[in-house]
């Protein structure tokens, strides 16, 4: 069988979630099928040097020259043209997330949604991001495809709720967590020093790692990091690390530092280079996710995977992704989220247990099962 898959989410310099999850799940499903034949499909208008090198024999790279959004806009809206399944001479077309595509009519196709946040709360995005989506056209674009893949039940029901599909056309296929992500052992304590030193951080600290953005819920970490300085004096040396890129309308998060008191005890690092993540986590104290709205959330079940204990919002898809290995709060109460956050830093035998849950929960996620069901998708469309 010829599997072509769409690896446009691969051209970043700095991969973001979907890219991520993108290049693993390729990965994986590369490692356990020598049988079927790949086609993979990009474009580029230029050298695209970011795209990661598939050696196998049976992957074939295939790349189009046209300017973005001269194949965006005119040739696959408007055009529905070239169709990519019938360019590349596939048996099955896979498309990893939403993106503009020309499709043959009655095409074997797959689609994976991660999360519909943009229809859910188009408030908390650039008009532009905004726009992006309108011109996409979720509703009809989901529709043109056999299956969809949604990677949480809370995503899969947002999918039939926001875009009129029949339950029975999407499968909820979770995620796995990178085996990198792992509680260190005291041998590896000269490179977490070194991670120390490149980042500039303190001895104890709450950790927040994701995209710096409103969705994220960031001034409520700031807000409840400044109760729980204020309420807890034995606390006064717990720091707030911040890391991740900068996100559309960030400006009302950075000045919600600038006005904190403990401003110079809340520390913004930018962007993190992957292979520092791990260590991040293990030298961080408690992690704090209050997001209110995710498809899935890496973040929380990267931070139980190296043995840190969680504080993660009930909202969308996280009760179902953390279980019960994490302190579940309200993202809207920061009274909440604050609380949880000085019960685990003052309680050692709830922070203790914390950790195994979160730990055995990890445990559950990997890759190969992800990568598992989807072939078991693409060879039954």
């Amino acid at each position: 069988m010829k599997i072509g898959i769409d690896i446009r989410t691969l051209m970043n310099a700095r991969p973001s979630g979907v890219s991520e999850y993108t290049y693993r799940l390729i990965k994986e499903i590369l490692r356990l099928d020598n049988y079927n034949e790949y086609r993979f499909f990009y474009n580029s208008f230029g050298n695209c040097p970011n795209i990661p090198k598939f050696t196998k024999n049976n992957v074939k790279l295939v790349k189009y020259n046209y300017p973005n959004k001269v194949l965006n806009y005119l040739y696959f809206e408007f055009f529905n043209s070239p169709k990519i399944d019938k360019e590349l001479e596939t048996d099955v077309f896979f498309m990893p997330h939403l993106n503009f595509i020309g499709l043959s009519k009655g095409a074997k196709s797959l689609i994976t949604v991660h999360d519909l946040s943009f229809l859910r709360y188009p408030e908390f995005f650039s008009w532009r991001k905004n726009f992006w989506h309108r011109m996409i056209n979720v509703k009809k674009l989901v529709k043109r495809f056999s299956t969809i893949v949604a990677v949480s039940e809370n995503t899969k029901r947002d999918i039939v709720e926001l875009c009129g599909i029949d339950e029975n056309k999407v499968k909820v296929i979770y995620a796995g967590v990178g085996e990198e992500y792992r509680r260190m052992a005291d041998d590896q304590s000269l490179k977490m020093a070194k991670v120390r030193e490149k980042y500039k951080l303190p001895d104890k600290f709450i950790l927040y790692l994701g995209t710096v953005e409103p969705r994220k819920n960031v001034e409520g970490i700031i807000r409840a990091y400044n109760e729980v300085r204020s309420k807890k004096l034995e606390l006064r040396n717990i720091n707030l690390v911040i890391a991740g890129g900068k996100g559309w309308k960030s400006k009302k998060i950075y000045r919600e530092r600038e006005e904190s008191k403990f401003k110079d005890d809340i520390k913004f690092l930018g962007y993190i280079d992957p292979e520092d993540k791990v260590y991040l986590y293990n030298l961080a104290s408690v992690f704090v996710y209050p997001s209110f709205y995710e498809g899935f959330g890496f973040p929380p079940l990267e931070a139980m995977a190296c043995g840190l204990p969680v504080v993660a919002s009930f909202a969308s898809s996280l009760p179902e992704v953390v279980g019960d290995a994490a302190l579940m709060v309200d993202p809207y109460n920061i009274n909440d989220i604050s609380r949880a956050l000085k019960e685990i830093l003052t309680n050692e035998n709830l922070r203790n247990q914390l950790i195994a849950r979160g730990l055995k929960r990890a445990g559950e996620f990997s890759w190969r099962k992800t990568a598992d069901e989807y072939l078991k998708v693409l060879k039954n469309l």
